[in-house]
C-alpha cells in the first residue's frame, strides 16, 4: 500500500508517516518543502497539486494540512478558509481528475460541534454540529464538500472528527504542552510560578500514536462516506491533569490563576463517543493520560 501524507512535517503527520511505516506502507509525504521523500507542494496551487499525486501514485491520500489555530483563524479568518476549504478542493479535484479509486481520509475536529451543553457527555456523530469559530465552520465546510464529491463522483472517501490529541513534539499553544512547558520553565529557575486560567472544564485527550493508528485503521477497515469520531472516551479537568504533572515535576510548583486565562466554557464536558470507531475498525487505546504527560515533559527537559 502506498500513502501520500499531506502536511507530513506537521506534528501529527510525523507521527502518522512511523505508524504507516510501521504496517508496512510506502510513505510519500506532501509539504511546502521538499525533502527526502516529500513531494514539494502548495496547497492551493491546483497544478503543484495535481503534479505531485501523479508523482506519488498513492493508493491512500491522509489529508492532514490545515490552519489549525483558532485564535488565528479570527486573526485571519480568510486565510483559514482558502487554505481549509479551498486546499480540500483542490485535493479532491486532483483526486477525481486522476483517480478516483484512491482512499481518501479527510480530518476534521471535535471543534466543529461548537458549544455541546449538556450534550457534551456524550458526543455522538449525529449531533447537530453548531461551529462557533472561523476554523471549525472551515472544517464543517471541508467536511460537507467531501461527502458531495463522495456521493456526486463515486470517491472513495472516508471522515473523522478528531478530539484533544497530545504527544511528545507539540509545541505550546494547546493546554497540555502548555502546562508542560511552565512546569520545566520552573524547574530550570527560568520562571518562579506557573500562571493558569480555568481549571474546571473537562475534556477527552488521547495520544496522538493512538489517534493516527485510528487514521489508517479507518481507510482500512472503516466504512466508506462515515464519519469517525477520534478520541478516548475519559475525561479529566484541567485541574486533574495540573496535579498529574505537578506530581511528576523534580520540584514544587507554585500557580497562580491568571485573569487573562480565564475564559468560561459553556459546555463544562466534552467527552468523545467513540463507539462507531470502535465497532467498524476494532480500534482501541494503548496509551494513558500518564504516558502522555511523562512523554511531553521529557520532550520539554530534552529541549
Amino acid at each position: 500500500m502506498r500513502a501520500l501524507i499531506t502536511g507530513s512535517q506537521g506534528f501529527v503527520g510525523k507521527y502518522l508517516w512511523q505508524e504507516l511505516l510501521d504496517n508496512d506502507y510506502e510513505v510519500v509525504g506532501l509539504d511546502r518543502n521538499a525533502g527526502v521523500n516529500i513531494l514539494q507542494a502548495d496547497m492551493l496551487n491546483f497544478e503543484q497539486l495535481q503534479a505531485a499525486i501523479e508523482t506519488a501514485k498513492p493508493d491512500v491520500i491522509f489529508h492532514l494540512a490545515a490552519q489549525t489555530d483558532v485564535a488565528k483563524s479570527w486573526q485571519e479568518p480568510k486565510l483559514t478558509f482558502e487554505v481549509n476549504v479551498c486546499g480540500a478542493i483542490n485535493l479532491l479535484e486532483a483526486v477525481r481528475s486522476i483517480n478516483p479509486k484512491i482512499k481518501l481520509l479527510m480530518v476534521g475536529s471535535s471543534d466543529e460541534y461548537g458549544n455541546l451543553k449538556e450534550n457534551g457527555e456524550n458526543v455522538t456523530e449525529d449531533i447537530i454540529l453548531k461551529p462557533q469559530n472561523p476554523y471549525a465552520l472551515s472544517k464543517k465546510t471541508q467536511e460537507e464538500l467531501a461527502a458531495i464529491y463522495g456521493f456526486v463522483y463515486g470517491l472513495d472517501i472516508y471522515l473523522s472528527r478528531s478530539f484533544n490529541h497530545s504527544g511528545a513534539g507539540q509545541c505550546p499553544g494547546s493546554m497540555i504542552p502548555d502546562f508542560a512547558y511552565g512546569i520545566v520553565q520552573v524547574e530550570n529557575g527560568l520562571a518562579e510560578k506557573l500562571l493558569v486560567g480555568n481549571l474546571t472544564a473537562q475534556r477527552d485527550f488521547t495520544h496522538v500514536k493512538d489517534v493516527v493508528r485510528a487514521y489508517r485503521l479507518i481507510v482500512e477497515r472503516g466504512r466508506r462516506g462515515e464519519i469517525y469520531n477520534v478520541g478516548s472516551g475519559i475525561t479529566y479537568s484541567a485541574q486533574e491533569i495540573l496535579d498529574k504533572l505537578c506530581a511528576m515535576s523534580t520540584c514544587s510548583i507554585a500557580r497562580e490563576q491568571d485573569v487573562s486565562k480565564m475564559r468560561p466554557s459553556d459546555t463544562q464536558v466534552v467527552c468523545c463517543n467513540n463507539s462507531k470507531l470502535i465497532e467498524h475498525t476494532g480500534w482501541y487505546m494503548k496509551y494513558t493520560i500518564d504516558d502522555i504527560l511523562e512523554e511531553i515533559l521529557a520532550y520539554f527537559r530534552q529541549h
